[in-house]
């Protein structure tokens, strides 16, 4: 059970795909207000950990308890509805939607207009199109690439691409954000921008980290976890 003060409590973890084992007994806690980071090479288990947690994978065995609630196993669009939000180590967007609509798309889980509201265009639903379209450009704003708020997103430049999945995991509002090796393929200059933008990022979700790069996480993380303390098996 998660004691107060932690937001994500993972016990035991563990996924095997037949004969393998990617996350083998993996524990660890989370504490409100901090920023936590997995270090481990290719094939460590991370992402493998971090679909588990999400719910693309259900776990072999093992629990995830997230603010009390026992999150194993749930399907993803629950996950989201209850506060975790979460990017992708392969870059997971909607090639021919505009950056603006991309993040507009990430707010869907804290929208409550029905079909009648837009087809009719009621109050309820002109007020949530005002709020949704102010937030998706404040995120814009915020991660520092609305010059590109009409442009598709697969035109974006790799490093706006990765800038752009984190305003669209915020839009969710979540309360714990998992980001699943954020700095991959960005050079010097923009892991510091990315770094601090996590930062900045820590007084609303909390970010929670995956890397091949210890640099990068010394920048952000209070804690960083490595491979043989988690008992990732490849």
């Amino acid at each position: 059970m998660a004691q107060d003060g932690q937001i994500l409590t993972v016990d035991a973890l563990t996924k095997r795909f037949g004969g393998l084992t990617a996350v083998n007994q993996v524990s660890f806690e989370i504490g409100k207000g901090e920023i936590f980071s997995l270090i481990g090479p290719n094939g460590a288990g991370k992402t493998t950990l971090f679909n588990s947690i999400t719910g693309i994978y259900s776990p072999t065995s093992g629990t995830v308890i997230f603010e009390r609630n026992d999150i194993t196993g749930l399907k993803p669009y629950k996950v989201a509805e209850l506060g975790i939000g979460r990017t992708f180590q392969q870059i997971r967007l909607f090639a021919y939607m505009t950056a603006f609509d991309n993040v507009r798309v990430g707010e869907h889980s804290r929208m409550h207009a029905k079909v009648w509201d837009a087809l009719f265009k009621t109050k309820r639903e002109r007020d949530e199109e005002a709020r949704v379209t102010e937030k998706a450009m404040d995120l814009l704003k915020f991660v520092g690439i609305e010059q590109h708020t009409h442009n598709y997103a697969r035109n974006l430049p790799y490093g706006h691409q990765r800038r752009l999945e984190i305003a669209r995991a915020l839009a969710s509002d979540p309360r714990l954000l998992l980001l699943d090796e954020p700095a991959a393929g960005l050079d010097g200059d923009e892991v510091s921008v990315l770094a601090a933008m996590i930062r900045a990022a820590r007084f609303g979700p909390i970010p929670v980290t995956s890397r091949r790069r210890l640099g990068s996480c010394s920048m952000t993380s209070n804690t960083l976890s490595p491979n043989a303390r988690t008992s990732f098996l490849a």
